[in-house]
């Protein structure tokens, strides 16, 4: 049997993330040595190379860069989500991260998406039960 395209693979590194989201929270992976944030999380600072990274706790805001809004997907277990939105968000704390929009139809401001529009992290059951980071329309 093959694997579901939309669980991810959590190893041990990972595991620490996957279980801060399934608690409410989104973690980042910061820089000791450079001070700088990354997301998605590496081992190892893509800025300057360091080892020295750490788990830090994410506020949850972030601010839209860019999306789409998908019609059509005849792959499952995309096929049974449609529509759905995939986006890319700047995160407060620096990072850009791929993600989802949810609810943007019933978001503040008619809901309406723009570049640049406020953002808040929710939490959403995934398949597999994994819990995803997702983001919704902030009130502005």
């Amino acid at each position: 049997m093959l694997p579901d395209p939309a669980t991810p693979d959590i190893d041990d590194f990972t595991r620490p993330y996957w279980d801060a989201a399934a608690q409410g929270t989104l973690l980042i992976r910061r820089c000791q040595n450079c001070g700088e944030a990354h997301h998605y999380p590496r081992e190892f600072c893509p800025h300057c190379w360091s080892e020295d990274v750490h788990w830090e706790a994410a506020c949850g805001r972030a601010t839209l860069y860019t999306w789409s809004i998908v019609h059509r997907n005849d792959l499952p277990p995309f096929d049974s989500r449609v529509p759905y939105v995939p986006a890319v968000v700047d995160l407060a704390e620096g990072p850009r991260m791929m993600t989802e929009i949810v609810g943007y139809g019933d978001g503040p401001g008619g809901g309406r998406l723009a570049v640049g529009a406020p953002l808040r992290v929710a939490f959403q059951q995934g398949s597999g039960g994994v819990v995803v980071p997702v983001f919704r329309l902030a009130a502005p």
